[in-house]
């Protein structure tokens, strides 16, 4: 018996089901995979800009953009409260995959507009297509999780 049975407090197993996993499982790799890219295109970004701005202003700043949107989502995933959480990453993971789609698309149409690739460029073939893998993995996690 623990302490919070002995107290006659109710238990709080059943909150805690309702609440997201990011601990374990899909969670852990969710948030795992959007610090990681974090990390990844505002490194790349910053690089770029500082190293040959004048060479491709939209795809770093576009690179910039990726950067600030996956921290937002790892921010809003990690500290959030739940209802920010679940708002706040649904939100910008579908705001995320507005942008590889629209940058997809764009790089495909117009590839003189990118003399260099960014983060989003041709769906993110540059990183194994996984910033239009991450999006829809988030959405469904998220959705998945709110139904639990």
């Amino acid at each position: 018996m623990t302490d919070t049975d002995r107290s006659g407090a109710p238990s709080s197993a059943p909150a805690q089901k309702q609440q997201f996993e990011l601990g374990t499982g899909p969670g852990r790799v969710l948030v795992w995979f959007y610090g990681v890219f974090t990390v990844a295109a505002a490194s790349r970004s910053v690089v770029q800009m500082i190293v040959d701005f004048g060479r491709a202003p939209l795809a770093y700043v576009l690179s910039a953009v990726a950067a600030v949107v996956y921290g937002f989502i790892t921010y809003s995933l990690v500290r959030g409260g739940e209802k920010a959480r679940r708002a706040a990453a649904l939100v910008c993971c579908a705001a995320e995959l507005a942008g590889v789609l629209v940058v997809g698309t764009w790089t495909l149409v117009s590839p003189s507009a990118f003399p260099d690739a960014t983060v989003w460029s041709d769906f993110g073939m540059g990183y194994l297509f996984i910033p239009v893998i991450l999006p829809v993995t988030g959405m469904i996690w998220l959705r998945r999780a709110r139904r639990a």
